[in-house]
This record gives structure tokens, C-alpha cells and sequence, in this order.
């Protein structure tokens, strides 16, 4: 490794995670690389991480140079990948530590190197490295999910290792350093539930706890219920969140459910276009397990494991642990429902919630599954005053839908101006489009033009800013692009 001289970056590292059984990780150095280059770095991250940063930070955050107080590791975990339990780790990825913030809700966050070279977990032909063009996607599309008030892992910068990866073609290579809350993920605890020692499940609950819900470590016997009960809630809130922007995951497998309540793992991962429940972009979603729509039903799928995972401290029984375990995940449905039902009602200005604006909600949806109309773009344009004379929305049958809608509307206690008010701040103008993510990738992973990349991360800085007149930003996908698909990038 280098040295720290010619260069500062003011990490405050603190690791609690070494606190854990030796079992949850093993120590882990970065691959040497011949060309670190920096591509992106979030200075505005950089600033609420309060990070001084100065000279040439490229080295420091390629891993060639360790800070202070790093102690890297890479992190074990298991998981259900579309369905099929394996036995995983961190396979590409180094955490360097945990950054302590001296103030502010958010006190403690994870450094993560993202292709950093092969770790003890990494799967047979891995050689734990990524590519330019996901590393910059992860960093694309996680800004644009916090910059949208969406819970996420963060991205603080890129670098090129100026060397390249096969991935059936050369590639350039890039390592990507996240900022998460944690790593702690439902497959970490199925990890520690096959350990033979029931007490590094204890460990594991008992250190979650007590850094992602404090609030509970006072409830003794109660403790691990309400851990459930809190988690849940948290992933409810989140996948609603998820369906409330047109997100698609792309891999909800259960190592990539983090029990933060961030989203994490971004690799085929893609914004709606047109708006139809079963979409898929992810190439290995062959049966659309993880489709849209499938998105809630398959987080509650994840949580039944994590369920499974805490049955040894659910109960003094087996049959006691399995009913307050079903007591819990059957919770689910209504809190993700009444999460998604109080989005949707926002959407369209609406504040009470009865049969009839559920109603209202639900036949919007099925036209525009129907006319294939744009997810994005009709939730924005049913605050515009111009609505009616866009050739879409002339049809009969949108018109006997906004009379009803116009009608509800009239009820409401707050005004007009409120109502639209309410649709701004909550419909996105802008969404990371992918037919424009995938020009930007091309141009700078090909050709070395940032320029279309700067511009883009520019505009999802702000989605909730309207943007008057024509835009690309607007713009749905072209025809020739509509059939699209999305790859892993491993």
C-alpha cells in the first residue's frame, strides 16, 4: 500500500463490525491497480460526510492507499437468489470501516470499496473487479434515487484502475466506493442462523439492534419481535416508495435487502417507462420473479426468511416462535398497502381515503396499462392546466375518468392550489430515463466524454423542479429502444 502524505481525506474510522464472531467476515486487502483515476467524486456527499479532501484522492479510494484507522474486511452473508439458498460474502467488495460523524441523525455510515479485487468469498472465475459502466450506473441511479427522497446507499466517488475486465468483452475497469448505513443485510442474518452457535445470531440481533433501532434496546423480552415488527415496517415503507417512482430492483434476492430500510445493490436495476405491472429489464429475470409489480409480494417473501432467520429468539418453542412470527409477517400486506394507498392518494392530490378514490386510483392505473401511457410523465401532466389537449388524454374514456377524478376532488378540504401544490412536490419531473443512462454510460465508458453524464446528474439533482417546454429529460425511450434490458455488470 501507499502512503498517506501526499494526499488527506479526513476519515473518522470507528469499527464496531470486528466486535462480531470472526465467523461474520475475514480481513481483506485491496488488489494493487496500475492506473488509479478519478472519474466522479460527490463532492456534496464528500461535504455532509464532513470530509476534507485534498491532492490526489484517486489512490486513496482505489485502495491503494489506506487511511488511518482502516481495517479492511470482507463481509460473509447468505442468500436466496431467485429462490435457491447459497452460502455468498462479499465477493468484489472491501469495507474499509465505519465513519463516524461528529453531529447529525445519521452518526455512523459504512466505506465501501465496490470491485476492489477478489476477497475468501469470491465465487470460482471471479476475479472481484467491476467495470466502468455499472460503477457509473450504481453512482447514476443511487443519486438519483436520494435525490428523490427514496432511502438508498450513496455513491462518493469513481475511479478508473487502467486496467481492463472481460466481461465478454474489454472493458475498462472502475472501483466504486458506497457510503450505507450498513451492510447488514436478511442474508447475513440467514448466515448466522446456520452457524452452529445460536449465539452469533444473539450477537448479530443484539449489534443490529442497537445500531439501526436504538429505540428498541430497552424492550427485553419483547426485543426481538419488535426488531421484526420495526424491519418490516421499514421495508414496507421502502418497496412502496420503490412502486411510487416506477423503480424496478431488478434482484431482490435476500442478500440485497438491507435491514438499514436503504435500497442497495444496484445492478440491473431500471426506472418504468411505460407503465405495466409486469415489467422486467434484468436479462437473468427470465420468468419475472422480480418483475414491477412482483415487488412487494417478493419483499414480503424476504422478510418470511429474515422471520425464519430470528425464530431461535422468537420464542421459548418452536411452535411459539412459528406463531409470533406469522403474527408479525401477516402485518405486512396492510402496512405495505395503506403505504403504497397514501402515496398514490398524494399523486393524484388527494387526501382522505375511502372505497371510491381506492377506485379512482385503480381504473387510472388500468388505463394506463391499457394505453401504455407513460408512468412518469401522466402523473406530472395531471397537475397541468394543458392536460386535456394532448392527443392521450382526449380519449373517451380518460375523459369520464377525470370528471370523476375532478368531481372527488371538489370534496377535498384542501384547495385547488393545494392540491396541485401537493402533485409537484411529489411527482417527479425528471427520473434517470434509461435510453438517456445507457447514452451517458456508452459515451463515457467508450469514448471518455463525461459531458452527457455531468449534464444528467445535473438534472436528477432536482426531479421535483419543473422544467417548462419540451426537454430529452421528458422524454420517453424512442421505439428503437423500448425493448431493453439491463445486465448485472459481474
Amino acid at each position: 500500500m501507499g502512503t498517506f502524505s501526499s494526499m488527506r481525506c479526513s476519515w473518522r474510522f470507528d469499527n464496531t463490525y470486528l466486535g462480531l464472531p470472526e465467523a461474520f467476515f475475514q480481513k481483506a486487502a485491496p488488489a494493487p491497480v496500475p492506473e488509479p483515476r478519478m472519474v466522479l467524486l460527490n463532492e456534496p456527499l464528500a461535504e455532509e460526510l464532513d470530509l476534507e479532501l485534498e491532492g490526489d484522492t484517486a489512490p486513496l479510494f482505489a485502495g491503494q492507499v489506506l487511511a488511518p484507522g482502516a481495517d479492511p474486511i470482507a463481509q460473509a452473508y447468505a442468500g436466496h437468489q431467485f429462490g435457491h439458498f447459497t452460502m455468498l460474502g462479499d465477493g468484489r467488495a472491501i469495507l474499509l470501516g465505519e465513519h463516524v460523524l461528529p453531529t447529525g441523525e445519521r452518526r455512523r455510515v459504512d466505506i465501501q470499496l465496490k470491485g476492489s479485487g477478489r476477497t475468501a468469498y469470491s465465487r470460482r472465475g471471479s476475479d472481484g473487479r467491476a467495470a466502468l459502466g455499472p460503477m457509473l450506473r450504481e453512482y447514476v441511479i443511487s443519486e438519483a434515487m436520494h435525490a428523490l427522497g427514496i432511502p438508498t446507499t450513496r455513491s462518493l466517488a469513481v475511479v478508473a484502475t487502467g486496467e481492463p475486465v472481460v466481461r465478454e468483452t474489454l472493458r475498462p475497469g472502475a472501483i466504486l466506493t458506497r457510503v450505507a448505513a450498513s451492510h447488514i443485510r436478511v442474508g447475513t442474518f440467514q448466515y448466522a442462523a446456520a452457524l452452529p452457535d445460536e449465539a452469533a445470531l444473539r450477537l448479530l440481533a443484539d449489534y443490529t439492534i442497537a445500531r439501526h433501532y436504538p429505540e428498541l434496546t430497552d424492550s427485553a423480552a419483547d426485543k426481538y419481535p419488535a426488531f421484526l415488527r420495526a424491519a418490516l415496517l421499514r421495508q414496507a415503507t421502502l418497496i412502496a416508495r420503490w412502486q411510487l417512482a416506477g423503480f424496478v430492483h431488478g434482484v431482490m434476492n435476500t442478500d440485497n435487502m438491507a435491514l438499514s430500510g436503504e435500497t442497495i445493490d444496484y445492478g440491473p436495476c431500471a426506472f418504468l417507462d411505460t407503465y405495466h405491472p409486469g415489467t422486467v429489464f434484468s436479462s437473468i429475470d427470465e420468468g419475472g420473479r422480480y418483475a414491477y409489480g412482483n415487488q412487494p409480494a417478493m419483499a414480503h417473501w424476504n422478510l418470511s426468511r429474515f422471520a425464519e432467520s430470528l425464530l431461535p429468539l422468537l420464542g421459548s418453542t418452536q411452535d411459539q416462535a412459528v406463531a409470533v412470527a406469522l403474527e408479525i409477517l401477516n402485518t405486512f400486506p396492510p402496512l405495505y398497502e395503506q403505504a403504497w394507498l397514501t402515496g398514490m392518494h398524494q399523486k393524484i392530490g388527494l387526501q382522505t381515503q375511502d372505497r371510491d378514490s381506492t377506485e379512482i386510483i385503480t381504473s387510472l392505473l388500468t388505463w394506463m396499462e391499457q394505453t401504455e401511457a407513460d408512468f412518469t410523465n401522466t402523473f406530472r401532466a395531471l397537475a397541468s392546466p394543458d392536460l386535456l389537449c394532448a392527443p392521450l388524454y382526449q380519449a373517451d374514456d380518460f375523459h369520464a375518468w377525470h370528471v370523476r377524478w375532478l368531481t372527488r376532488r371538489q370534496s377535498e378540504t384542501r384547495s385547488v392550489t393545494e392540491q396541485l401544490a401537493l402533485m409537484h412536490r411529489v411527482n417527479p419531473d425528471v427520473i434517470a430515463r434509461n435510453h438517456l443512462v445507457e447514452a451517458a454510460l456508452a459515451a463515457a465508458e467508450q469514448e471518455n466524454n463525461l459531458a452527457p453524464l455531468h449534464d444528467l446528474l445535473a438534472v436528477l439533482k432536482h426531479p421535483y423542479v419543473p422544467r417548462p417546454g419540451p426537454s430529452k429529460y421528458h422524454d420517453a425511450a424512442p421505439p428503437s429502444a423500448c425493448i431493453y434490458q439491463t445486465f448485472c455488470g459481474t
